[in-house]
């Protein structure tokens, strides 16, 4: 009886939060609205069988359930089962209804599988390229052709493996931020390729997702339909990061999206411009107040170490302060500082400048301030090692930089400000929004303590 009664509650419970639960698909944005009926039509026939089956379950064993009889009274030995194996008449009905049932569920599948792979003529096309744990675009240029790409090309100055041969590629479009814009109403095809294993291309709000695998190139299409912005994910799992993969879809108006497009440089503009380190050097001179002759740094100013820093994160990180995407927060005073300095440096050839010199100072080691656990900070950073390295090195590849000989209590400060949501919770500051996840695995300020600490032995 007690069984009966719980299927009737299970049933009764799944049928009301599948209707009243706040959690269902996202507002549609695209095209897709097939795929939003053919899940409906899903739903609603599994639906119905789950209910069906259940309740029918529950009266079974209600209605023939164990019945002690009085002997007194009956010459019956509570209920008896009757074995019957076959019933012809009862396996017709249900091969048919389970044949339509399963009709109904992929016939719908099908005919949006063959409009899913059926590119309009009048599509555009990008690329969307995945790695851990990071996405990059890139758009064809003037000559509406994509260039050669291989993975033997790719290097610290060539993150995409353009072929450097090609003539068709000199004008493509590198897009090397996880935040890429796209024209409303317009169809567009995606080229997927993935630079080391298996990732997913996925945009629920778009209601499309496809795979990217290592040595082949798929893609997937769709005509975002809502101005707005729409978070990419990584539906593929794809390491420890992989949770972190995210990157955003701006939908623009046509006039808006092509101002954006033309903002971007090309790959002609990016291999062909090398940067002044003498006018590098001249700009430093700004830094220098604060960070020190030799980049240094100075803690009674909170200005860390920056002498020997990526190159590319050295821009990313002066890009942010000029466009108010770090610095901003009213709890960020240190940060604040650094934002009219930016002023100085007008625009980007000559944050390229000081960036390469920088990268050129020689990193001398920073005096130890930070103790903690070296053991526990040792457990904790093999978080961090996935994208950090396993001594602190940095991986440029996964746009992470050094932190061995970093200065150590900008490193507190610095985990202390995202764990706390004052560093990376704007909203274009992606790899921000990815420290943020990674430093709540902190529990306290005792644990970023031992991380720092274990990093102090790479010196």
């Amino acid at each position: 009886m007690a069984l009966a009664v719980a299927l009737v509650l299970l049933v009764l419970g799944s049928v009301l939060f599948h209707f009243l639960s706040p959690w269902y698909f996202t507002p549609l944005a695209s095209n897709w609205g097939l795929i939003d009926l053919t899940v409906n039509i899903t739903f609603v026939i599994t639906g119905i069988v789950f209910v069906t089956t259940n309740l029918f379950l529950a009266y079974c064993i209600f209605r023939y359930r164990y019945k002690k009889v009085d002997p007194a009274l009956s010459t019956e030995n509570g209920h008896k089962a009757d074995y019957n194996p076959e019933n012809t008449r009862l396996e017709w009905w249900l091969t048919i209804i389970t044949s339509v049932g399963i009709i109904a569920m992929l016939a719908p599948g099908l005919v949006v599988w063959a409009m899913f792979i059926t590119v309009p003529d009048e599509a555009s096309e990008f690329e969307a390229v995945g790695q851990q744990w990071h996405w990059s675009f890139r758009f064809p240029g003037e000559d509406g052709e994509l260039g050669n790409v291989d993975i033997r090309h790719i290097t610290k100055d060539n993150a995409f493996g353009m072929d450097p041969e090609d003539p068709v590629g000199q004008d493509d479009i590198l897009i090397e931020s996880p935040i890429v814009h796209l024209p409303v109403n317009q169809p567009v095809r995606v080229w997927l390729r993935s630079k080391d294993v298996l990732h997913d291309f996925a945009v629920p709000q778009f209601r499309t997702k496809m795979d990217l695998v290592p040595g082949h190139v798929t893609y997937t299409w769709f005509t975002p339909t809502i101005v707005g912005e729409y978070e990419i994910l990584c539906e593929e799992l794809c390491g420890l990061a992989h949770f972190a993969m995210r990157g955003r879809i701006v939908v623009d108006e046509q006039a808006d999206f092509e101002a954006w497009l033309d903002e971007q440089p090309t790959y002609a503009m990016l291999s062909q411009t090398e940067p002044d380190l003498g006018l590098g050097q001249a700009s430093f001179a700004l830094c220098a107040a604060c960070h020190g002759q030799q980049g240094q740094g100075m803690q009674i100013l909170n200005a860390p170490r920056i002498a020997g820093l990526d190159t590319r994160y050295v821009e990313r990180q002066l890009r942010y302060y000029r466009d108010g995407i770090r610095g901003a927060h009213e709890l960020d005073t240190a940060g604040a500082l650094m934002r009219p300095i930016l002023i100085a440096l007008a625009g980007d050839d000559a944050i390229k400048n000081v960036a390469a010199y920088i990268e050129t100072m020689p990193a001398e080691p920073q005096p130890i301030t930070v103790l903690g656990d070296i053991e526990r900070g040792e457990d904790l950073y093999i978080n961090c090692a996935a994208c950090h390295g396993a001594e602190g090195q940095g991986i440029w590849a996964l746009n992470a930089p050094a932190l061995a000989g970093q200065s150590d209590w900008y490193l507190v400060t610095q985990l202390k400000n995202f764990k706390d949501e004052i560093r990376g919770a704007h909203r274009l500051d992606l790899y921000g929004d990815q420290m943020m996840m990674m430093a709540d695995i902190l529990s306290d300020d005792q644990d970023i303590d031992n991380v720092v600490a274990y990093l102090n032995t790479f010196r």
